[in-house]
Order: C-alpha cells, then structure tokens, then sequence
C-alpha cells in the first residue's frame, strides 16, 4: 500500500481486489476512488444486492447511469477508504444529466411549454365535445316506464 502527498491512502486495483477477498466486506471502486460500502448495505435505496453485484469492482459506469442525488454523492465520501494509485486510474465517468422534460416521442428532452399544457387540454376538449354530442342528440324517451 502507498500513501500519496494529501496522506490519503492509494490502492493498486490487485491490493483492491486482496480486500474484496474478504466476503464481509464489500469494497467498491468509483470514479478511482475505493469506497467500503459494508455499513451502507442495510441503508441503501435501491438494496444491497445492487451494490454486492458490483463487490470488488470497478463500479463507476453503474453508479453514474442512476442518477444519483448530490446528497448521495455527498454521503459516499463518508465511506470513502482510499484513492486508486496513478498506474491503474481510468477515466472519470461524468454525472449523466437528468432529463426533467423527456420527451418519449423524440427520445429526448423537451422544453416546449405548450406541449405540457396540450396534454392536460386533449382529454377535456375530447369529454366537452363528448357532452356537447349527447345533449344534442340526445331525446328523453318519454315511453320510458
């Protein structure tokens, strides 16, 4: 084991895969950083067998493709253990953004307005139009006992 300047530990990816051996313990990789998840299990959202899944692995891809809140990524320094050391570092894996409007027709995000408010408007035109029809065309039947 090294220790870099800031006198944070550093972890080759062998001596991370030496601690995932211990199956009590369940030891992820994040954005080359090495997290001990082993307290968080019982807390985390999405269950424990997510994150026992990726036990003694590279994690970052799943991690980011989840859309995880900044509070959680705040709480994961806190379970933070070591960096990865320089020789097996890979490249960061950027936050996905979140797409607040999507759209499912275009497979992307939509910031037009009159779209939402279309969507509300359709159904009631269609009952107006609906009670409308009936009032008109509709007779009392007056051999109705």
């Amino acid at each position: 084991m090294a220790t870099s300047n800031s006198d944070k530990q550093v972890l080759t990816l062998s001596e991370v895969k030496q601690l995932a051996e211990d199956k009590n313990r369940c030891i992820l990789v994040i954005n080359n950083r090495v997290y001990d998840v082993t307290k968080f299990l019982d807390e985390h959202p999405g269950g424990e067998e997510i994150l026992k899944e990726q036990h003694g692995r590279d994690a970052s891809h799943e991690f980011e493709d989840v859309h995880h809140s900044p509070d959680a990524r705040e709480l994961m320094k806190t379970y933070e253990i070591a960096e990865l050391h320089q020789d097996d570092v890979k490249p960061i894996i950027p936050p996905r953004p979140l797409i607040e409007n999507y759209n499912r027709n275009t497979g992307g995000a939509s910031n037009n307005v009159a779209t939402s408010w279309m969507k509300s408007l359709i159904p009631i035109v269609i009952v107006l139009v609906a009670i409308f029809y009936f009032r008109l065309t509709g007779k009392a039947n007056p051999n109705v006992d």
